[in-house]
């Protein structure tokens, strides 16, 4: 080692002084190698779930999360959301932002030139110039306070209104029709959509506002102090460093490239988490029925690692990023910085300088020094915001995606991964495509014309469907489980798409659907009845309370109504309500509705035989026509056809008087 040294002609002092630069570098080689050994590091990379909808997403996702053009044309398509236009409320507060972050400047300049004033006169022993200095600075301190208070008030304002904007416009297209539910069933592009409509537009939103703050001010310091330095030192000075943190912001952008494709991965990882948690708390009744607390939590503690491991990653990714960050743009910065202020005084045909005495030397030096300072700072927060910038381009990415997929829904596209096997839907797939049916509103009558029933995944149920059914005539469902009776619904409901065929249907709101397991929505008594209409809807239809009561005693559930307090009492009605009673609020509901067909899908399976009995007598009463799965033989003599499916992609279409042994069977 010694020859080395001397071969390179480095002195015992050198030597000396590089020994803390050489045990840093070697410190920080071994600290990457045992973190790495640790944790099983090898090469960086994201550890994407399993999946493999998941991992294609994440490629996917990744591809795209850098800052290049693809991130500004995003970033600009969804700034028009934001600020819808020039004279909106979020423009007024940028504007705000700029000028609050304009007079901090000045004011930073103010606190360099006032504070180099007050300690010359310490220095000078003037007490009266002392004396006035610092009580000149206390009257402006709460002018510099209110500044910084509007500063941060007017951020924090601009966030809140970027994501109330964006929050509203994702909404009103995820609530918009059956999206919401064509996203979870019929696409799977988004596997955690509640992370993104919450989570991630809040981070995005921040990020957003935090990178406008980054670049404003920094380039408003930079204006500033380049004319304060230029006047005083010469525009070569802060040429010099503009010059090199401009490099070495472009060479850090750089390196921070994959911070974009981790940001995407990280919030996958979060998202699923996030997912197995809330499973495991919406059918905790049922893992306790089975003790199934040890297998969830072995899926719960699986995918906490899976993130785990790599927030691991994306840490060492950082602390190798933050060594290369102060280096570069802190430490180095601050060297050319000083070679440029010293270039002036160092320079002896300079007679202005020459000229001087000492003491205002110290003076120049200390304005001109901390003005560099300042400068350099501000270069610096412009290098540095490509890490910010990095970041958010995975934010971005992530609500680009979740806008492309709702326009897309709402268009009627999907993508989903198809997984059906077999030769009838190999063979179906090229002739059946989603949407290709013919849809045709008529009220009082529903009619199949050659509709197949298809599911989502590419599974062909039925190859081709045609009954007609009137108003008036109710017809029972039933086979064995996976047939298609779901399918037939969710194609009434327009839930699905239509692979082929013609349907001829009422409008959504005359076909009215009773699950076994009726929902139940956060609200009052009264609202339960009248869901999804709200009390001003049902003032509109000229419905009284004295109405729903009436609807009540059909269902014999009036006593409801003493044991909770009246129509206006809130409860959290999943749980308050048995299972039957929830069934019979939810008869009481179809009641209210009064459409024109209903589809009921075991409704009546926790109701007894005398109750179930005066539901259908009353839906007569109505004229609603009833489309009923269920197993009871009781409820042959409420129906007047039977629709029956095998399984194996046939079906019966018969009268039941004619045919009353053979449906039995």
């Amino acid at each position: 080692m010694a020859a080395v040294f001397s071969r390179l002609a480095i002195t015992g002092p050198q030597i000396r002084r590089l020994t803390p630069t050489l045990f840093g570098v070697g410190a920080f080689l071994i600290v990457i190698n045992a973190y790495r050994r640790k944790h099983g590091l090898g090469r960086l990379r994201s550890n994407v779930p399993h999946s493999k909808k998941q991992e294609n997403g994440g490629k996917k996702a990744a591809e795209k999360s850098h800052v290049d053009v693809k991130f500004i044309k995003k970033l600009i398509r969804i700034s028009k959301i934001l600020i819808p236009n020039f004279f909106s409320t979020e423009v007024f507060y940028m504007i705000l932002i700029a000028v609050t972050l304009l007079c901090r400047t000045y004011a930073d300049v103010w606190m360099i030139m006032t504070s180099t004033g007050i300690e010359a006169a310490i220095i000078d022993r003037n007490k009266t110039l002392f004396r006035d200095s610092v009580f000149h600075y206390l009257l402006c301190m709460p002018t510099v306070s209110v500044v910084n208070a509007l500063l941060k008030f007017s951020l924090s304002e601009l966030k809140l209104r970027f994501r109330e904007r964006l929050t509203n416009h994702l909404y009103s297209q995820y609530l918009d029709g059956f999206t919401f539910y064509k996203m979870s069933n019929l696409d799977n592009r988004i596997a955690n959509a509640d992370q993104l409509l919450t989570q991630d537009v809040d981070r995005f939103c921040e990020g957003i506002v935090e990178l406008y703050s980054n670049l404003s001010k920094p380039l408003v310091d930079v204006a500033l102090y380049c004319w304060k330095l230029g006047g005083a030192l010469g525009f070569q000075a802060p040429s010099r460093l503009f010059f090199y943190l401009l490099i070495s912001g472009v060479f850090l952008t750089y390196l921070r490239r994959p911070i974009g494709r981790l940001t995407v991965v990280e919030q996958q990882l979060e998202g699923e988490f996030r997912f197995v948690n809330s499973r495991l708390i919406m059918n905790s009744e049922e893992i306790a029925f089975y003790q199934g607390n040890e297998r969830e939590k072995q899926s719960v503690m699986t995918a906490f690692q899976r993130m785990i491991s790599h927030l691991r990653s994306v840490i060492l990714f950082r602390f190798g990023i933050g060594f290369c960050d102060n280096i570069i743009a802190k430490y180095a910065a601050t060297v050319v910085g000083w070679y440029t202020v010293s270039r002036p005084f160092f320079n002896k045909s300079n007679t202005n300088m020459m000229a001087k005495s000492k003491n205002e030397l110290i003076q120049d030096y200390y304005n001109s020094g901390r003005m560099m300072f300042k400068l350099a700072e501000a270069l610096g927060r412009l290098a540095l915001a490509g890490r910010e910038m990095t970041r958010l381009s995975g934010f971005t990415t992530r609500v680009d995606t979740l806008m492309e997929v709702l326009k897309d829904l709402q268009t009627g596209k999907y993508e989903r991964t198809m997984v059906a096997d077999g030769a009838l839907a190999a063979a179906s797939s090229k002739l059946l495509s989603p949407g290709s049916g013919e849809l045709i509103i008529r009220d009082n009558i529903i009619k199949f014309e050659d509709v197949p029933l298809v599911t989502p995944n590419g599974d062909v149920l039925i190859p081709s469907m045609s009954f007609e059914v009137p108003s008036g005539r109710n017809v029972l469902i039933c086979g064995p489980n996976g047939c298609g009776k779901s399918s037939l619904f969710r194609i009434l409901g327009e839930l699905w798409p239509l692979f082929g065929g013609t349907l001829t249907k009422p409008a959504k709101g005359k076909l009215f659907y009773v699950p076994q397991r009726p929902y139940m929505t956060l609200g009052t008594l009264r609202d339960q009845v009248i869901y999804p209409d709200k009390p001003s809807d049902m003032r509109k239809k000229g419905i009284t309370d004295r109405d729903l009561i009436e609807y009540l005693d059909r269902v014999q559930l009036e006593y409801i109504l003493q044991r909770e307090g009246g129509w206006d009492s809130v409860q959290d009605w999943m749980d308050v309500l048995s299972g039957g009673e929830k069934q019979r609020i939810a008869m009481a509901r179809l009641f209210y509705h009064r459409p024109q067909f209903a589809i009921l899908d075991e409704c009546t399976s926790a109701v007894s035989v005398d109750v179930e009995g005066a539901m259908y007598n009353k839906c007569r009463e109505l004229g609603i026509t009833l489309f009923t799965v269920s197993h009871r033989k009781s409820l042959w003599i409420h129906h007047d056809y039977y629709l029956k499916m095998d399984g194996q992609g046939k079906y019966e279409y018969e009268k039941i008087d004619d045919n009353v042994e053979e449906f039995g069977s």
